[in-house]
Parts: C-alpha cells; sequence; structure tokens
C-alpha cells in the first residue's frame, strides 16, 4: 500500500519557445520507492486557443501544490490513484501518484492504464510560415525524417494556398489541419476538405458549428475536451467524429481513461497530444497514447533533448514512437542532478 512520506516541488522556466513553466512534483513512500509528475504551462499562442493558464498560471499552482498538497498526501493511506480523486495541484500530482504505484507494481504506466500498444505513428504540428516555400521545405524535412502525418496550424488568411502546396508537393502525404477556434463560416473550412484531408482539429469554438461542418466534410472533425463533462456535451452535439485528448488537462489520468473510454463507446476516434515540458509529461501522453481507441496519429514528439530530463528521451523516431515497456511507471530514468540545477524554486515537505 502506497504511503508517501516526502513531498519535493521544482519549478523550471524552460529554454524554448514561448518559456513555458514547469513544476515538477517528486513523490516518495515509506519504502524509498520514487514517482514523479509535471505540468506545464504555456500561454495562448493563436487566436481563439485557450492555453494552459487560465486559471492564474503557475503562480497559482505553486501556491496550491504547496499550500494543500502536502496534506492531501503526506501519510494518507491509498490502494490506487483512483481512491485520490481530485488531488490538489491537478495532472503532476495525480502523475507522480500514478508513477509510484506503477513502479510499486512493477508494471509500465502504459499497462497500468490499459494500453495495449508497443508503438505510436506520430504526426509533426507545424504552425504559419512566412511563405509556401518555406511550409513545403518544413514538411519535406519531416518527411524525410519518416513521418507519414502532418498536422498543419491554419487560420483565416493562411489556409488554402499553404495547403494547396503542400498537397501539390505530396500527393500521398496524410495531412490534418488545427484551427485552433479561429473559424466563423464554415465555408472557409469546406473549401479545405477538397485536399483530402484525413482531419480537422477545432475549428469553431461552438459545437453547433462543428456539428454542421461535419456534416458538409468527408474529414473527421476533431473536438477537443478538458473534461468528461465537456465531451458528454460534444458526443450529444454530434460535434465531430474524433477526440483531441490532452491529458495534461484533465485533473487526473483516472479522468483521462474515462474519456477515452467515453469516446470509444460513441464511436470516435482519439489523438492524444500535449506535453512539452522536460519529458514527463510527455512521457505520461505517450502511454495514454497506447491505449486501444488512440487510433489517429498522435502529437507525442519530443521537446528539445537539451530540455529533457528522462532516459530515454521521449520522441520520434522515423515518425513512429516507442512506447516504454522494460522499466515500471512512466518507463524512463530521471536525471535529478539536472532537476536540481534547472529549478529556480524548490519545496520540500
Amino acid at each position: 500500500m502506497p504511503r508517501v512520506r516526502e513531498l519535493e516541488l521544482f519549478r523550471l522556466t524552460l529554454p524554448y519557445g514561448r518559456r513555458p513553466e514547469s513544476v515538477l512534483v517528486r513523490i516518495t513512500d515509506y519504502g524509498g520507492m520514487v514517482g514523479w509528475g509535471e505540468a506545464v504551462r504555456r500561454p495562448a499562442a493563436l487566436p481563439g486557443e485557450r492555453g494552459d493558464d487560465q486559471e492564474g498560471g503557475h503562480e497559482k499552482l505553486w501556491a496550491t501544490l504547496e499550500e494543500s498538497l502536502p496534506a492531501a498526501l503526506i501519510g494518507v493511506d491509498w490502494e490506487h490513484p483512483s481512491e485520490l480523486g481530485r488531488v490538489p495541484g491537478g495532472s503532476a500530482a495525480d502523475m507522480a501518484c500514478w508513477d509510484l504505484w506503477a513502479r510499486m507494481k512493477g508494471v509500465p504506466l502504459a499497462h497500468a492504464l490499459g494500453g495495449s500498444r508497443t508503438s505510436l505513428m506520430a504526426t509533426v504540428r507545424l504552425g504559419a510560415e512566412r511563405s509556401l516555400e518555406g511550409m513545403v521545405a518544413r514538411v519535406n524535412r519531416h518527411v524525410c525524417a519518416g513521418y507519414a502525418h502532418v498536422t498543419m496550424d491554419v487560420y483565416p488568411g493562411w489556409d488554402i494556398e499553404p495547403l494547396r502546396a503542400v498537397r501539390a508537393a505530396y500527393p500521398g502525404l496524410a495531412i490534418a489541419v488545427d484551427g485552433h477556434g479561429a473559424y466563423t463560416e464554415i465555408s472557409q473550412l469546406e473549401a479545405l476538405d477538397a485536399y483530402g484531408l484525413v482531419a480537422i482539429e477545432r475549428p469553431f469554438t461552438d459545437l453547433e458549428a462543428s456539428a454542421d461542418l461535419q456534416e458538409r466534410v468527408s474529414a473527421a472533425v476533431v473536438v477537443e475536451a478538458r473534461s468528461v463533462e465537456e465531451l458528454d456535451e460534444a458526443v450529444a452535439a454530434r460535434a465531430g467524429r474524433a477526440l483531441l485528448l490532452r491529458p495534461a488537462r484533465f485533473g487526473s489520468l483516472s479522468a483521462v481513461r474515462l474519456a477515452h473510454d467515453t469516446a470509444v463507446a460513441a464511436g470516435w476516434e482519439v489523438t492524444c497530444a500535449g506535453g512539452l515540458g522536460v519529458g514527463l509529461a510527455r512521457a505520461a501522453t505517450v502511454a495514454v497514447a497506447s491505449l486501444p481507441g488512440c487510433t489517429l496519429p498522435s502529437d507525442v514528439a519530443e521537446p528539445p533533448r537539451s530540455a529533457q530530463i528522462v532516459t530515454p528521451p521521449v520522441g520520434a523516431s522515423g515518425g513512429v514512437v516507442a512506447v516504454p515497456l522494460t522499466q515500471p511507471g512512466l518507463g524512463h530514468t530521471i536525471d535529478e542532478e539536472k532537476v536540481r540545477r534547472m529549478a529556480k524554486d524548490t519545496f520540500r515537505v
């Protein structure tokens, strides 16, 4: 039976992109077994997109963890992470509990969640470029690296032309587009379907508009949900045929698994994404993406290797991501010395 005797928190500013922040949770039980979790916060990047800082960002998360997590975990007996409910601090603390539990059971996190895949097909997300030539060249680099699927960010004014250019260069490439909720007119997205898209992700913020679009296009409309309740609403509205599942945006991995099961029961496909950070959140995303309903390529490409604290690094090789099954828990060795060097704030109880 797990029983936490020590809790440590680490706060890191990450050296890439828009400098997101990562909070790590490290828990140790009375037998010396350790579990790790991570939460990453970043601002919204595109119009209409919901960033990860909607609830006050890391300042609020850090304060919540300091004030509430010790009482919720230290000295508390539990048999399974699902018994803890919504742990204060959300996904990072919950992930640490799952990692600890899986390590104690000697099973990979993927198997603990019910996953069955040994590898995943990966997609790579491509933001807007300054030119069509630049976009085609960028796609070429990823195709040459082995990717058979790409997801292009689109928005009004940057959609038809780049998609036409990429399709002309790569007639057989599997392409999805991500609208980040930036669209208001169905006709704008209907035109994209002529280019043989696999999926149209997050076209609108409105479920009714998404449902209308799904009736008019052959591509699967992909809806993002941050809770099972949001997913239930989307399924009831027939707003699409697939779920974009970001484990870090749910309060617990138990809720993530329930969302997966709900989508599968509705006949929806699932794609997983998220978890930049230092590799821990991404490793959890890989574990979730191994679930049987995650049939669409997942965005589990690696964060920059210089920022990762895990061995082996999380990432794709030839467009394929291996699910780590040789070690229990998250399946990676943590470089604790690097964590402590990178940390700008720490807390220990």
